[in-house]
């Protein structure tokens, strides 16, 4: 056989081995053959990188970055001394103190944690809690699901930012994620709870913004009553819901001039309060003043950060945004716009307030020139319905993601921009957002108590972003372990300081996302229980390949014209509803093909490596196993679209298997290409570490006979004998025929077949199991969307398959 080349810096040798050979000869070490094709379902190779973006494109994302992310930063200093002293300034000094407090806070928090640490820590471009959470897993096992094996390594996006192992901490935090079983719940039910509070964010976000900025309307119509402020709201509110569906890329560019405009003019004021009013402001920059601060009011101080943490809301949605931007555009934007106007806003308020102390109940408007109040008014009101759309953005981003790792019921998502994948519109998700922010309105009425309520979610979701990203510097970051210590202690114990304060106040309005939480942590959780269940059971149960084959063979099956794509969420062999449609319809499609959709923990899977297939049966029967995979941002195609790629790769398959197969001595391709990674996996150390692909297993069109003869050119005995034997007329009419007949039987119809799968708990289960397996989980079935409207399936070329499982 051949051996592998010296050298490995020098271009990929491949070769093709006979089992029965690679015995007696010194073959390198190599993967056996398994049965199950999970084996291969996760072997990407070819994954796309993410590289650095133009300065052009980065411009247009900064600016897209001004009408997304910042509304709800921007329009903070509508309301923040207004929640901070709800009962009046007591000393001239606390302004100084506070404004110290919000100037080193928000420097802390928006600018050092978000901005320039965790943008940081994106898996691949992505950004958020799941995000942070799919990270993670790829560097340890901690999925719940049990589908995870040393091959995940393989791909090039599990590889990327991994740390060596002469790292003992990560090695020791590996071990903790992946032996104790305490942790690995722990950590998906604090993502599941992160992931709850940034969707109730995205209710009170609207509800606050729009409702603080309509409140300005009393300056100028004393005679307004507050329900008429409320329900002025109410309108607006639908409104900006109801353009959602025009999708991120328009209504970016559609609000960044407004946002522009709204900076611009909160600076150009707070300076002029600065200069008329009292340029000691500036003293707020010592930090003596807060201590000074804490020392006066003591008790009453340390209440008051529950309003002081509002000027930092919304950073939640800098980071689980970055899927729609860039980290360079968020900085960018970030530092020469966001930041220099907001506190100039509030340095320029805090200066007003020295003088007009009695105004801190209603202090932007009143700090406002008069001159300037309706132009202000129109902005304010624009900036607050546009600082929404962050956190409406926010959270159809995470219910993608948390949907993708069977964490949230199915619904559909649109892809509302070509060019860039991470910008959605989750048309249900759209309806009960709008339906809780206009309750939330109108139930509480005022700032305040809508207030207590924000901040309890922001809080709680920084509190769990400084756990996962702890775990990512010990698990993947190359940092000293003194710099983690110190990013541990200085943001936890800021954020435990603050989430203590809130919580003072808990029956003031906080219980309210608290309660949100906890019925969409139902929801998520109930949903994923079930799904681990559901598919334990079935791979306990999959059918093995000799009752297949027992199946197939059966004299009374009939075959019928066309294709018929069998979907199943198993990928380590056939699933038990299989057998139970033999049994009912004794047929089956010329082709059958089962179809398993499976998201890798990436980003996103390029096409070339999209689809893995192996055959069933060997003989005449034309069954197949395949795997569709996706990652996290990848959109499902259309249904036609689908099928034509699915033929097409499956055409390259049956080239590849009688190219590289040599009748029923199976042949495998070894390739020294793949070194440490695998060799860690397999446990060999010494050897060159190999790649193996079985003949049946290969499908990418770039893996093709001609490459493969062109790259070992001269290096390989078995390449020439394997070219005299093999490429001959008899052999090319055969693969011919083959793919010939794949084309004529999708001409004739593909039929989509679904097992509809009831799932029930067993009879001697304990009463909560059945009230969540019989009642809730079926609850939320009936209502979510079906596979065949996932993917826009005619409802004429489905068939379901009825089956129940006791789990």
């Amino acid at each position: 056989m051949a051996q592998a080349a010296d050298d490995r810096a020098s271009r990929e040798e491949i070769a093709i081995v006979d089992l029965e050979m690679s015995e007696a000869d010194d073959a390198p070490p190599v993967m056996q053959r398994q049965d199950s094709l999970y084996a291969a379902a996760t072997r990407a190779a070819g994954a796309d990188q993410h590289g650095q973006d133009s300065w052009a494109r980065t411009l247009r994302l900064a600016l897209q970055c001004v009408g997304i992310l910042y509304g709800d930063i921007g329009t903070s200093p509508l309301f923040v001394y207004s929640s901070t002293f709800r009962d009046g300034v007591g000393h001239p000094d606390d302004l100084l103190g506070a404004l110290s407090l919000i100037i080193y806070s928000f420097l802390l928090f928006t600018v050092i944690k978000y901005v320039y640490i965790a943008l940081r820590a994106n898996d691949d471009g992505d950004g958020g809690i799941f995000a942070l959470y799919t990270l993670i897993s790829r560097h340890a096992k901690i999925s719940l699901i049990p589908n995870q094996q040393a091959e995940d390594e393989l791909v090039s996006k599990y590889n990327r930012g991994k740390p060596p192992a002469t790292l003992r901490r990560a090695q020791w935090m590996k071990e903790q994620l992946e032996t104790n079983k305490t942790v690995k719940i722990s950590l998906f039910l604090l993502t599941m709870l992160a992931t709850a509070m940034v969707i109730s964010d995205a209710i009170l976000t609207p509800a606050i913004s729009v409702l603080s900025a309509v409140g300005g309307l009393k300056e100028k119509a004393p005679y307004l009553t507050t329900d008429e402020i409320v329900w002025i709201t109410v309108g607006i509110l639908v409104a900006l819901f109801a353009i959602q569906r025009f999708g991120t890329d328009k209504v970016g560019y559609l609000f960044a001039p407004v946002i522009l405009l709204w900076l611009l003019l909160i600076g150009g004021v707070g300076v002029y309060n600065l200069i008329k009013y009292d340029t000691g402001a500036l003293r707020a920059f010592n930090l003596k003043y807060i201590i000074d601060y804490f020392r006066r009011n003591k008790k009453k101080g340390w209440v008051s950060l529950g309003g002081i943490l509002l000027c930092f809301t919304g950073t939640e949605a800098l980071f689980s945004d970055l899927g729609y931007f860039s980290i360079r555009s968020i900085q960018l934007s970030f530092g020469f716009g966001l930041v220099p106007s907001v506190l100039l806003a509030y340095i320029g308020q805090a200066a007003y307030l020295r003088v007009h102390p009695e105004d801190v109940a209603n202090t932007f408007y009143r700090s406002t020139p008069i001159s300037l109040f309706w132009p202000t008014f129109i902005l304010a009101l624009a900036a607050s319905i546009i600082g929404s759309q962050a956190m409406i953005s926010c959270a159809f981003a995470t219910i993608s993601h948390s949907q993708t790792l069977g964490c949230f019921p199915r619904v559909k998502i649109l892809h509302t921009s070509r060019q860039y994948s991470g910008q959605l519109y989750i048309p249900e998700v759209n309806y009960l957002l709008c339906l809780g922010a206009c309750l939330v309105t109108v139930g509480f009425k005022t700032t305040v108590i809508i207030g207590e309520a924000h901040g309890i979610c922001v809080v709680v979701v920084m509190i769990i972003t400084t756990l996962l990203l702890t775990i990512v510097m010990l698990l993947i970051w190359k940092i000293s372990i003194w710099w983690i210590a110190v990013f541990f202690i200085v943001f936890m114990s800021s954020e435990l300081i603050y989430l203590s304060a809130i919580l003072y106040r808990f029956e003031h309005g906080a219980y309210m996302p608290v309660a949100m939480s906890a019925v969409l942590m139902v929801v998520m959780t109930v949903w994923h229980y079930v799904h681990v269940k559901k598919y334990n059971f079935e791979l306990e149960h999959s059918v093995p390949r000799d009752k297949v084959k027992e199946l197939l063979g059966r004299h009374d099956i009939k075959r019928v014209p066309g294709i018929g794509l069998f979907y199943t969420e198993l990928v380590q062999g056939i699933p038990p509803v299989f057998p139970h449609l033999i049994e009912k319809i004794p047929s089956i499609h010329s082709v059958l093909i089962f179809v398993s959709m499976k998201h890798l923990p990436i980003p996103s899977v390029d096409m070339s490596e999209r689809f893995l297939f192996r055959q069933v049966d060997q003989e005449d029967y034309k069954v197949f196993q395949c795997v569709a995979r996706y990652g996290y941002r990848d959109p499902f195609e259309e249904a036609k679209d689908f099928v034509d790629k699915l033929v097409e790769h499956l055409q390259y398959y049956i080239r590849d298997v009688n190219l590289y197969g040599v009748g029923s001595e199976p042949m495998m391709i070894q390739s020294s290409s793949y070194n440490s990674s695998y060799a860690e996996s397999f446990g060999s150390h010494e050897k060159p570490s190999v790649k193996a692909i079985y003949a049946e297993e290969m499908l990418t069109p770039a893996e093709s006979f001609s490459e493969h003869t062109r790259q070992a050119s001269g290096k390989s005995k078995l390449f020439t004998q394997f070219q005299g034997n093999k490429m001959n007329i008899l052999e090319m009419m055969k693969i011919q025929q083959e793919q010939q007949a794949i084309l004529e039987e999708m001409n004739k119809g593909v039929v989509y077949i679904f097992g509809e799968s009831e799932v029930v708990a067993r009879s001697h289960s304990s009463l909560l199991k059945k009230i969540v397996v019989n009642y809730i989980y079926s609850f939320l079935r009936k209502n979510s969307r079906n596979g065949e409207k996932m993917m826009s399936i005619p409802r004429r070329q489905v068939l379901k398959v009825g089956i129940s499982y006791e789990i």
